[in-house]
């Protein structure tokens, strides 16, 4: 199918994001994850939307992918926040198999098979992210590696079966080396991965990201995807991660702000003035509040698709590639937050109970300031790649 003749209500049909949408304030209020909402999307295939269809997959793009995560954020946002995390990993798996790394090919046959990979790479105050890590990687004589440490923001936390994660193996020959691998929820895990119940939090409630502490976590040997040097590469597999994880993170900011816009038009709709009689939607103010939130997104949805389809493209744009991805991440979740706050004000008091949809976007749309690249993070790459390096 021709990417332009592609329409994301084909794969995320309206009756199926209407169950969706109906299940996500229950979730947000009771703090649980929505396990029905995963079997509906699995039994949709969206699990294997990024797996090539001679393995079993739908054969999407990176760029419809992205597509889609708007449509399904517009519905839950916790929801699409949760299955990014596997979508990531099953993008990572594409990208890096179009630049010649046939090492994942086990996350596309299993996400095809059912299989849910989660995320397993934030650390508390590693600010190196994918370049460092606390969690220690101990190889042992079959080529597998034992981890331990301490992951935060594990998303899908009670219904992954393959955790992805790093750590850093100091013991080896060429040590140090940051090792990226993936722990199977096994028999053989049991008491080795013990995952917290402590996430009750502002918002994306239903994603259940919780801590999750390894004691010697079991990655075996077909399971080690790469070992590299600790710091920046340009390594497909650490380019894979990075890309996929912002434009997937952008796009489902960008479908907060978009729902955020519709609900603002909604309830103007059904607002009547006392002064005029009339809709709110002929109110003039309002209506320069709905044309600013529009003009800022509208700009948002080509810049995903643009990049999206530089990836698979494989364009080169050398050492601007992170700012731009940093900077795309960076301006959806900006542009959401204030997007959010202007439809709050469209919508007047009533947005500020708990109970009304505007009230859960503007909780969830506050995690965005956390994933990275964070806000300092983006700007000191853009600076970087148009200014050069801070000198000594």
């Amino acid at each position: 199918m021709a990417a332009d003749a592609f329409d994301p209500a084909d794969h995320l049909d309206d009756e199926l994001l209407e169950r969706i949408r109906s299940r996500a304030a229950t979730h947000d209020r009771d703090n649980t994850f929505p396990h029905d909402d995963l079997a509906d999307l699995r039994a949709a295939g969206y699990l294997a939307a990024l797996v090539p269809a001679e393995l079993g997959g739908s054969g999407r793009t990176l760029a419809e992918v992205a597509r889609l995560q708007q449509r399904l954020a517009e519905a839950a946002p916790a929801t699409a926040l949760a299955v990014n995390m596997h979508l990531v990993w099953t993008g990572v798996a594409k990208v890096a198999a179009d630049r010649g790394l046939e090492t994942l090919r086990f996350v596309q046959e299993g996400a095809a098979a059912g299989e849910l990979f989660a995320f397993g790479i934030s650390e508390a105050g590693n600010d190196l992210v994918l370049f460092g890590s606390d969690t220690t990687a101990a190889p042992s004589e079959d080529g597998g590696y034992a981890f331990t440490g301490t992951k935060i923001f594990t998303s899908l936390a009670p219904a992954w079966t393959q955790l992805g994660l790093h750590g850093i193996d100091t013991t080896s020959p060429d040590a140090p080396r940051i090792v990226f691998a993936f722990v199977p929820r096994d028999e053989e895990s049991a008491g080795r991965v013990v995952v917290s119940d402590d996430w009750d939090t502002l918002g994306m409630r239903a994603t259940q990201s919780r801590t999750t502490r390894l004691e010697g976590a079991r990655a075996p040997a077909d399971r080690v995807v790469r070992r590299l040097p600790p710091g920046p590469s340009p390594d497909p597999l650490l380019f894979g991660i990075f890309s996929v994880f912002e434009i997937l993170l952008a796009s489902v900011y960008t479908g907060i702000a978009r729902r955020a816009i519709d609900v603002a038009i909604e309830t103007a709709g059904a607002r009547r003035s006392k002064k005029s009689g009339k809709a709110y939607t002929q109110d003039p103010d309002i209506r320069w509040r709905i044309a600013e939130m529009a003009l800022a997104y509208d700009a948002l949805p080509p810049q995903i698709d643009r990049l999206a389809r530089d990836v698979e493209a494989k364009v080169d744009h050398g050492d601007r590639w992170f700012s731009l991805l940093a900077g795309v991440k960076h301006r959806a979740v900006t542009s959401a937050k204030r997007i959010v706050d202007d439809a709050m004000l469209v919508a007047g008091g009533s947005s500020y109970f708990s109970g009304s949809e505007l009230s859960r976007l503007a909780r969830d749309v506050q995690a965005g300031l956390f994933h990275p690249s964070d806000p300092e993070s983006a700007h000191a790459a853009v600076a970087t790649a148009l200014l050069g390096p801070v000198e000594d």
